[in-house]
Formats: C-alpha cells, structure tokens, sequence
C-alpha cells in the first residue's frame, strides 16, 4: 500500500491556521465576538431566557473553542520550532557555546533541572562580579562553575 503525500495538505493547513490565527487575534476580532455576545444576552428577554437560547451560546462557544485549540497549537508548535532552530544556529556559531545544548528540549527534567543549577550558579557568579565592581560587598561566596557536557547527564 503506499503512503500517501500529506505535504500540500500539511502546507494548505499552515496557511491557514496561521492567517486564521492572525485575523481572530486582532482586536476587530474581538470586539465582533463581544457584540455577538451582547447581543445574545439582548436577546434574552424576547426568548424568555429558555433553554435554547443558553444552548445556542454554549454550543457556539464550545465549538469555536474547541477549532481554536487546533489552529493554536499549530500556531505555536511551528513557532516553538522557529524560535529552537534560531537558538540552535546562535549556538552552533558560537565558539565558546556548548553545541550539546542543541537538542536541550529532548533530556529529561532530571537533566534539565541539573542544567538549571548550572545556570542559576552561572547567574550567581555573574551577579558577585558586578557587586565586586561596583565596590560593593559580595552577598554570596563566588561559586565555581562546571559545565557538564550531556553524556555526563546521562550518566549520572
């Protein structure tokens, strides 16, 4: 059986899920979805407030609610992607730059949180030396940096 070639949908579905995205996120968008929704509720009285009247904004809400969580996401998974692939090109040009840290989202959150002391260390380090230059006293001792490169994550 052969696969078949989802990348025009796939485009197509990009396209527009992100123009979508950019039309219902203006503030025209807005302020159309609160005038229906007074109107709505103007409504209410000349319907008697019955239950098909409630029914008719729950369903509404919860059906655009429901398409919207699909063309988000989409929004944001391609822009999560972006932002990735930009960080990783500053990493991989930079020489001093650990280029393990390129595929940084796929360690565990053990190895993640080990990364994050790291850094918080790094932030402390940081933050002495500016007090040290500015006359100031230090509030903490200098902590020693250690970079662990991922397989020694791993392994531990």
């Amino acid at each position: 059986m052969r696969v078949k070639n989802w990348t025009g949908c796939r485009e197509a579905f990009r396209r527009f899920s992100c123009n979508t995205a950019e039309c219902l996120g203006c503030p025209w968008a807005f302020g159309a979805a609160l005038a229906l929704i007074i109107l709505w509720a103007v409504l209410g009285p000349w319907f008697h407030f019955s239950d098909t009247w409630q029914l008719v904004i729950n369903t509404t809400t919860t059906i655009i609610t429901f398409l919207m969580v699909f063309l988000i996401q989409n929004t944001q998974n391609r822009d999560a992607k972006a932002l990735h692939l930009k960080l990783d090109e500053l990493l991989r040009s930079t020489s001093k730059a650990r280029n393990s840290l390129v595929n940084l989202e796929n360690l565990t959150d053990d190895e993640l949180a080990t990364l994050q002391a790291e850094f918080e260390k790094v932030q402390l380090r940081a933050k002495v030396r500016a007090e040290q230059k500015n006359g100031q006293a230090a509030t903490e001792p200098r902590a020693e940096e250690k970079r662990l490169p991922i397989s020694e994550l791993r392994q531990n």
